[in-house]
């Protein structure tokens, strides 16, 4: 078996203590109980006092912080959606061009924007894991403790309005009330572990019955509070006295099926479930099919027993590493960096990046989310040493006979965003 040598087990950072922070912010119960209890299968209210920051939730996104977004930085849809009624409002209505130098016709205006919520709409700004700094930052900590790739919008509701019906999301969410009071009322799934292919609006019927009835959770979020919700779970939430500004951060977690999804594309790899249907066979009817299903099935079982996890881990690399990125590289500081290196200068690891290190003949190839770099093999106990954190001078890498050869390898590490100046 190709050995594989990755920090924090297979392709994970190891889990810091930042990370650990940013999930105890959003949980009032020790990670492993969360992860036994509640994760993937029950909802938990965690109010502001059992939570570890008295400040709430201010310092990642405050109503000011939205008001420069929606005003100030040139913001264009998709990362803006406003709903009314339950319905979305169409993007025309609150986009346009920017003026001379920015004519773009898919730019938020700040004049419409206030026209439609001065008149009850929810404004949901999206996509703010890569927009706003502090978010940025916290999503990547979240991301790790959870092993999953996050996204996080934010959601402004006039006081007393109500910007979607009663529905269920395809993901996990942590909820996060940064300021006023929101009334949610959380219903058991008429769908449990729903796929993304499966979203409520194709059971619209069931949600909207199994909204009658008594509610699983009926709470008031207060500033500070935070609320984990599994995928499926119905909800709706309402404004009270003053308008509310929360955090959504939903959880792309990938299920059983997507191991099945990446089994049966290897599947292609078998001959016998590759073969042509009989001459003339009437697919539509069932005793025609039923001895090509039944020998069909009996490939596929012997198949699967013989299913490599090594060829599945990597196709399930490919879908889940780019779905999460790590820190944000400063362009300019890095090449100031790269100018200046020498055996004194010190480097880190890029922040939340996942990477496997593998022996590839006479060389070693360092897998990353978005591509593969081959290095000679000589470099591998280096680039180790530098990925783990056990060596940050470039004059003390090891494995290498001289600085010259150091410099090479660090130079091209910080080049491919692999490394930042410490």
């Amino acid at each position: 078996m190709t050995h594989i040598d990755p920090p924090g087990g297979h392709g994970r950072p190891a889990v810091p203590s930042p990370a650990a922070a940013a999930l105890a912010r959003c949980v009032s119960v020790e990670p492993a109980k969360f992860a036994a209890a509640h994760w993937g299968h029950t909802p938990l209210l965690s109010r502001a006092d059992e939570l570890p920051n008295p400040a709430g939730f201010t310092d990642l996104l405050n109503p000011a912080d939205a008001d420069e977004l929606l005003s100030r930085r040139g913001l264009r849809t998709p990362f803006l959606r406003v709903a009314k009624d339950g319905q979305l409002v169409p993007a025309a209505r609150f986009t346009g061009g920017g003026g001379a130098g920015a004519e773009i016709t898919d730019q938020v205006l700040d004049e419409r924007v206030l026209e439609l919520y001065a008149g009850g709409a929810t404004l949901v700004l999206q996509g703010l894991h890569r927009t706003w700094p502090a978010l940025i930052d916290f999503t990547r900590d979240l991301g790790t403790a959870v092993g999953q790739p996050l996204q996080v919008n934010a959601y402004l509701t006039p006081a007393g309005s109500q910007g979607f019906a009663t529905h269920y999301d395809t993901h996990d969410v942590f909820v996060l009330q940064v300021d006023g009071r929101k009334h949610w009322r959380i219903h058991p799934p008429v769908l449990p572990d729903p796929l993304e292919k499966q979203p409520w609006g194709g059971r619209a019927d069931e949600v909207s019955a199994t909204a009658q009835g008594p509610a699983a959770l009926d709470v008031v979020l207060a500033p500070g509070d935070a609320l984990y919700l599994p995928r499926g779970w119905l909800h709706s939430a309402q404004a009270q006295e003053s308008s509310s500004l929360h955090l959504t951060v939903g959880v792309r977690a990938l299920t059983r099926y997507a191991l099945v999804e990446e089994l049966l594309a290897l599947a292609a790899e078998d001959q016998r479930l590759r073969a042509t249907l009989p001459f003339g066979v009437d697919v539509a009817d069932p005793d025609a099919i039923e001895p090509e299903l039944t020998e069909t099935v009996e490939a596929l079982r012997d198949w699967l027993l013989r299913a490599d996890p090594a060829a599945v881990a990597a196709r399930l690399r490919q879908r889940a590493w780019p779905a999460a990125r790590p820190e944000p590289i400063r362009p300019l500081a890095q090449a100031a960096a790269l100018a200046a290196l020498d055996a004194d200068s010190r480097l880190a690891p890029r922040a939340g990046l996942r990477w496997q290190l593998a022996p590839r003949g006479e060389q070693v190839a360092l897998r990353l989310f978005d591509r593969t770099i081959t290095l000679p093999g000589q470099c591998a106990p280096a680039v180790r040493a530098l990925l783990t954190g056990a060596v940050s001078r470039v004059g003390d890498l090891p494995g290498l006979d001289d600085d010259a050869d150091r410099l090479v390898l660090a130079r091209r590490l910080l080049r491919e965003a692999v490394l930042v100046p410490a």
